[in-house]
């Protein structure tokens, strides 16, 4: 029965979708990917190797289905000795996984990209480079950054202006001249106005901020959320409170076109284990353009995810669908416990953005529409 039950939501999906039409874009961003002690110790292999591919193996049909996808790199890439909380440093490994999983653009404004100081964060991003990914948030100079901010990318021909900050870096200092994107009002204002100059139909603000496991946000965000708001700024996408919070669509008085507004995406994957930090959200943004050709946000939806710890099925830490009825049962009451408080912040405080109740089969959708692109699918 349940097949065809799939089988029936997949058609559906379909005929929504030839019922669109127009040109679309469809964007995935995710939380937090951090990797504590616990999560090197069960990748590390007999042969001194860390291997992180069994992480993402359920979700990547999602991650890949959208055209572009997005994720926080929450630890350096310092080379060894590696490291968990609270002076992160990861293998080389963990990026390939994330890239493997089919990531298009690494975050690196965080308080934890100076956890190896400024040699930690240059080969940071000269591993990144390496992986042949761009990145934005952090740079190996000022002439760096002036080539890079705003990343500018084209998506499905809609012309994105990308931009990531941090409230801070755990008191540790820059010591030479390596670039943190911190949070400051002029500084983002330069670069939202940059972005348009430079084309950006839709301007994208990536920004790591708030306080540690609040299912809410706290004053300082939504003053911050205000104003870049007033800015013009499309999408608002928050991180680093380990736990969800709430996201809007809401009208933007600024364009008159409506914007995108997450407070905190959760943990994408981590090994912290309170009930509340063992999950976290992908939001799923489509682009669209109206009557007139501009470039709007058409609609959103999450997709709750949780992690499940090494058990007698896996050595490896996996991020799963919240709502996978195959969940592992040690599994299951790690997600119960995360979805009350998930489920309860989204249903109250959450403004146009509903759940992704398709979730993995619309991927499939999504993929279809790729192997056959007529206009109207």
């Amino acid at each position: 029965m349940f097949p065809l039950i799939s089988l029936l939501l997949m058609t559906l999906s379909v005929v929504s979708t030839l019922a669109q039409g127009g040109p679309r874009a469809e964007l995935v961003f995710a939380g937090d990917a951090m990797q504590h002690q616990r999560q090197l110790d069960t990748a590390r292999r007999a042969d001194g190797t860390y291997d992180y591919s069994a992480y993402y193996e359920a979700i990547e049909p999602y991650i890949a289905s959208a055209d572009y996808a997005v994720v926080n790199l929450e630890t350096p890439l310092g080379g060894a000795p590696y490291s968990g909380y609270p002076m992160f440093c990861a293998p080389d490994s963990y990026l390939t996984s994330l890239k493997d999983a089919g990531f298009d653009l690494i975050l690196t404004a965080n308080n934890h990209c100076l956890d190896r100081r400024d040699r930690g964060l240059r080969r940071t991003i000269e591993t990144i480079q390496k992986a042949e990914l761009p990145w934005v948030g952090t740079y190996c100079d000022a002439a760096q950054r002036d080539t890079i901010v705003p990343r500018m990318v084209d998506v499905n021909g809609f012309r994105l202006g990308l931009l990531n900050y941090t409230y801070g870096t755990n008191g540790i200092a820059v010591q030479g001249n390596v670039v943190v994107d911190y949070i400051n009002r002029d500084r983002i204002r330069r670069d939202v106005e940059r972005a348009r100059a430079k084309g950006a139909e839709i301007v994208v603000v990536a920004i790591h901020w708030g306080e540690e496991y609040r299912l809410l946000p706290v004053q300082s965000q939504r003053t911050m959320a205000d104003y870049l708001t007033s800015l013009g700024v499309d999408l608002i996408i928050g991180g680093h409170p380990h736990v969800i919070e709430p996201m809007e669509i809401r009208r933007n008085p600024a364009t008159g076109r409506d914007r995108f507004l997450c407070y905190s995406l959760g943990n994408f994957v981590s090994a912290m284990r309170t009930a509340d930090t063992r999950g976290g959200a992908l939001a799923r943004i489509v682009l669209a353009r109206d009557s007139a050709g501009q470039a709007i946000v058409e609609s959103a939806t999450y997709l709750p995810v949780v992690v499940a710890p090494p058990d007698s099925q896996s050595r490896d830490y996996r991020v799963l669908p919240a709502r996978d009825p195959n969940l592992p049962a040690s599994t299951r009451e790690i997600r119960d416990a995360f979805m009350r408080g998930a489920t309860r912040t989204f249903n109250r405080y959450n403004v146009r953005v509903p759940e992704d109740t398709l979730g993995m089969h619309q991927s499939r959708v999504r993929q279809l529409r790729r192997i056959f692109p007529q206009p109207g699918f």
